[in-house]
């Protein structure tokens, strides 16, 4: 089985979802199959085949829960020791070399990544252009545009 890798914040959140999926979303859903099938005929009954939907995602994504936190390997950045370079959880201030814009990403795992808030999964194009590099190297991502050029102004592990 393949490790999936979590930062310490994105294995919370899994978590936090998990604990309210079985808590409060799974009760919700028993009570409202068990109001639906006392309205009768099941075979005509919209709320009941609604229930049962929802039914079936809660459980679907309990399941996915449980094995991506199962097979999670966790990773605090503020304990890696990487010697500046571009890796798993790190966080990078990066330059465009074009029009000198400076961006700030954390590279995270595939159910973190929010690009607002400005993490990216591990397999997008410029995490993995990042991967490996240290401060001054430059990172060439494919982008739907081109080539864009990156370089690495800082890398920190906050």
């Amino acid at each position: 089985m393949s490790k999936v890798p979590l930062t310490v914040n994105g294995a919370e959140l899994l978590r936090s979802e998990l604990h309210r999926l079985k808590t409060v979303d799974r009760p919700w859903v028993i009570n409202a199959i068990s109001e639906a099938r006392a309205q009768g005929d099941l075979s005509e009954n919209a709320e009941y085949e609604a229930a049962k939907e929802r039914q079936s995602f809660v459980e679907g994504r309990i399941v996915e829960l449980e094995f991506k936190l199962g097979s999670a390997q966790v990773i605090d950045p503020k304990t890696l020791n990487a010697d500046g370079r571009c890796v798993f959880g790190s966080t990078v201030v990066l330059e465009d070399t074009n029009n000198g814009d400076v961006v700030t990403y954390q590279i995270v795992g595939d159910d973190e990544a929010d690009i607002k808030k400005r993490k990216i999964s591990i397999s997008s194009p410029i995490a993995r252009a990042l991967i490996g590099k240290v401060v001054g190297d430059i990172a060439e991502v494919q982008a739907p545009g081109g080539i864009r050029e990156y370089e690495v102004v800082e890398v920190q592990y906050i």
